[in-house]
């Protein structure tokens, strides 16, 4: 009997601390990232890091974007020997939850997917998933402010580091073309895979469960704008919300929203995950608008959007594939509204 009642004593202060841990703020991810940049840092050469390694205030901190462009900052993964790509890409697992470092890295083997279906035209020779650079910015220190950018055709992954802490993340840009693949590729890309899904389809359910009275002010254009807005620039689009608040939503359907929401969240690590939810608490989900443009069925352009105080989602599925497949080629991105690249939005 006293050993049952120990054994019970003992599980239920177990399970407290279980309890108590997971209320606990996620450790800083800024002292893991400054380890492994700093591990990148010294295997390379003193040639690679003049390509590598640019200054904190260098204008190519905040010079981003997702298409295929010839040539960018920072070093290509193609121009590293086996062991700096593995401390690149080990950088870059510390940079992303597990979920978002499976995504990064399956956009950048799609490359050679696309490099097989665009096989003879004039871009097809940069299609390539070794064509993504990584830079810093600053000297990653246990204590100092640095940045770091990983990036390439439909991916732009940028970050400030401040001792412990990820003071921005943003834009976080994820893209997929194709969308969904439509045939086998290999043993990992089979028909069917979606990069991208969760992003794609929590929208849908959202948008299947709205009444057709909500469906009017949620939709706010018959046809889908071509993509993404302001890409490239250093800050976020700064319009008004538009489309349906979530004030007017039932439980379920803010339910819903938030699902859409965490389908973003969780692509970066838990300390980042937990501020941006943390803001977006302050706030109220009641403060969120969602929109939509374009259709509602699959393959034909459509677009939305999730705004609140402290934060833009935008997605858009409007351009075909590399085979030609209609509306099976997603851009989508999350902003920080107060300021991309931890610098404040210029009033």
């Amino acid at each position: 009997m006293k050993l049952r009642r120990l054994t019970l004593c003992v599980s239920v202060l177990i399970v407290a601390a279980l309890v108590g841990f997971a209320r606990l703020k996620p450790a800083g991810s800024g002292t893991e990232m400054a380890a492994a940049a700093a591990q990148f840092v010294a295997g390379l050469t003193d040639q690679q890091k003049s390509v590598a390694l640019l200054p904190y205030d260098a204008p190519q901190r905040t010079d981003w974007h997702y298409i295929p462009k010839p040539a960018r900052k920072g070093l290509q993964v193609k121009d590293m020997n086996p062991d700096q790509r593995k401390a690149a890409f080990e950088l870059l697992s510390k940079a992303l939850s597990a979920s978002g470092y499976g995504k990064a890295t399956k956009i950048m083997q799609l490359e050679a997917i696309l490099r097989e279906l665009e096989k003879g035209r004039v871009n097809g020779q940069i299609r390539d998933p070794e064509r993504y650079y990584f830079t810093l910015f600053g000297q990653p220190t246990a204590d100092g402010r640095w940045g770091l950018s990983v990036e390439g055709h439909h991916l732009s992954l940028n970050f400030v580091v401040e001792g412990a802490q990820v003071i921005s993340s943003t834009p976080t840009f994820f893209g997929s073309n194709p969308a969904e693949l439509l045939a086998d590729y290999g043993p990992e890309f089979k028909k069917g895979l979606r990069v991208l899904a969760d992003e794609e389809q929590s929208a849908y359910a959202l948008l299947k469960a709205l009444t057709p009275e909500q469906r009017k002010k949620a939709i706010v254009a018959d046809k889908a704008p071509n993509d993404v807005r302001d890409a490239g620039l250093a800050e976020p689009p700064q319009s008004p919300a538009v489309g349906l608040p979530a004030s007017e939503m039932t439980a379920d359907q803010v339910a819903l929203l938030k699902a859409i929401v965490e389908a973003y969240v969780r692509n970066v690590t838990p300390d980042v995950a937990a501020k941006r939810l943390a803001a977006i608490e302050k706030d109220g989900y009641q403060t969120i608008w969602f929109s939509w443009s374009g259709s509602d069925q699959p393959s034909v352009g459509h677009d939305y959007r999730v705004q609140g105080s402290s934060f833009l989602i935008e997605f858009n599925n409007t351009q075909p594939d590399s085979a030609g497949n209609l509306a099976n080629h997603v851009h989508s991105v999350w902003h920080d509204l107060s300021g991309n690249f931890a610098l404040p939005v210029k009033k």
